[in-house]
């Protein structure tokens, strides 16, 4: 029976690595995903109060403009600002990041018998992660700046001011999307899928990289 040349060398290498690297991979890895929902914890408070923040100050702007500046245009661009503000500022208060209230669920896990469950979390806050990146996550800001820029482009005569009310909108509302947080997915990606053949035998794993100062190897998971 031949094998291919690279399973032979797949199979080398998982012989020739040191014991410690499958012994210690369960543990890197639960080590790696406590990590990274730290940091995403971290990051996804920094994210809300800094959003929450800019788009509370927006509303106060907005709202004192809205009756107080001199230009009568002012005025009326800053009263649809206060509706886009205060819908934002909502958004803001009742869509929270995942990442705080998986990072409780993990700690409550236990290292030595919960290992599949960790998986199971960081795979559904991953997917959160991606959601909150998708088309569909668009179509709300989508939805809202187009109204306004109608609004004002087409309701108050302006087209021009309509066009950069709704481009600049759409800029800021990506920039929100963009700096959430995506340790989840990070950690997740580490292990890549594989498949190695053995004649008719086929089965699917995974492995990742692992490097430190005292041993380079490959973490492996089936």
């Amino acid at each position: 029976m031949r094998f291919p040349t690279a399973v032979i060398a797949s199979l080398a290498l998982l012989l020739s690595l040191p014991a410690s690297v499958f012994g210690q991979s369960a543990s890197q890895e639960w080590q790696g995903y406590a990590d990274a929902l730290d940091r995403g914890e971290r990051q996804a408070n920094l994210w809300q109060a800094s959003w929450t923040g800019i788009y509370g100050v927006s509303l106060a702007v907005n709202a004192y403009q809205a009756s107080e500046a001199s230009d009568r245009d002012d005025r009326y661009d800053a009263r649809v600002g206060v509706v886009k503000s205060a819908l934002a500022l909502g958004g803001m208060l009742i869509d929270r990041q995942p990442h705080p209230a998986a990072h409780r669920d993990f700690r409550a896990l236990d290292q030595g018998d919960d290992l599949d469950r960790a998986r199971a979390l960081i795979r559904e806050t991953a997917a959160d992660e991606r959601q909150r990146r998708s088309f569909e996550a668009r179509l709300g800001s989508l939805a809202v700046n187009t109204a306004s820029g109608l609004l004002i482009g087409v309701g108050d005569g302006r087209g021009r001011d309509g066009a950069i009310h709704f481009a600049t909108g759409m800029l800021v509302s990506e920039l929100q999307l963009q700096t959430q947080p995506r340790q989840a997915g990070h950690a997740l990606n580490r292990f890549q899928p594989a498949q190695a053949s053995l004649g008719e035998l086929h089965f699917d794993y995974e492995y990742a990289l692992l490097a430190s100062p005292e041993q380079l190897g490959v973490a492996i998971r089936y």
